[in-house]
């Protein structure tokens, strides 16, 4: 498999689109492209120019209109889910951090699925991300965007449609994403601290009687 490398200015995955990767050149290693289906970025081990990457990409997926569904009269459905047309699904872009932390974005004429695969360095972690993306997905309707059962592979989705695009302000859209992304690290990290620290206090106070 070819390794080709990236343009300062430009980044192909998504079609008919423009991405602008130059925010990247400031100290960080440009991404590489492998020509596969989907279309994977490999960032640097840094999370600011992950995170900056990924705005871009979601911002250039945001550009949504309405289309009517071709095999349902008077109907308007999110193509990316109905998967009937296979001319208005644009390419998959994935964006990964490291191989256990990334981002699919699967774009379409009316909609934009967004699929984020959270950190998990350990078993502990892998627990802690499970409750938390359950606890949110069981809400899902408090979120408007937010995806009940998330893409196979990936531990929360996200489902924007044009609709939504309509009546929300679109960089506050792409606004939450990222910091989702950013807050949903916070999290798990001082769960885990809390809880190591929890386990650490339990164990002393059963030692405690043998000393």
């Amino acid at each position: 498999m070819r390794r080709q490398a990236l343009s300062p200015h430009t980044c192909a995955g998504l079609q008919a689109t423009y991405i602008n990767l130059s925010h990247l050149q400031h100290g960080y290693p440009a991404p590489a492209i492998w020509s596969s289906r989907p279309i994977s970025l490999v960032m640097s081990q840094s999370l600011r120019p992950y995170l900056q990457c990924v705005r871009s990409s979601v911002t250039a997926a945001l550009c949504l209109s309405n289309f009517a569904s071709q095999t349902s009269e008077r109907h308007n459905v999110p193509e990316i889910e109905a998967q009937t047309s296979p001319e208005v699904l644009l390419t998959p872009l994935v964006i990964a951090r490291n191989e256990n932390e990334k981002v699919l974005i699967e774009p379409s004429v009316n909609s934009v699925r967004i699929s984020i695969k959270i950190k998990q360095a350990d078993e502990i972690e892998t627990i802690l991300v499970h409750k938390f993306t359950r606890f949110l997905t069981q809400r899902a309707e408090a979120f408007f965007i937010l995806r009940r059962k998330p893409i196979k592979g990936y531990d929360i989705s996200f489902l924007i449609t044009n609709f939504h695009t309509e009546e929300m302000l679109k960089h506050k859209l792409v606004d939450f994403i990222i910091q989702f992304m950013e807050e949903v690290d916070k999290e798990i990290s001082e769960m885990k601290l809390f809880l190591n620290a929890r386990a650490r206090f339990v164990a002393e106070s059963f030692l405690t009687p043998f000393d």
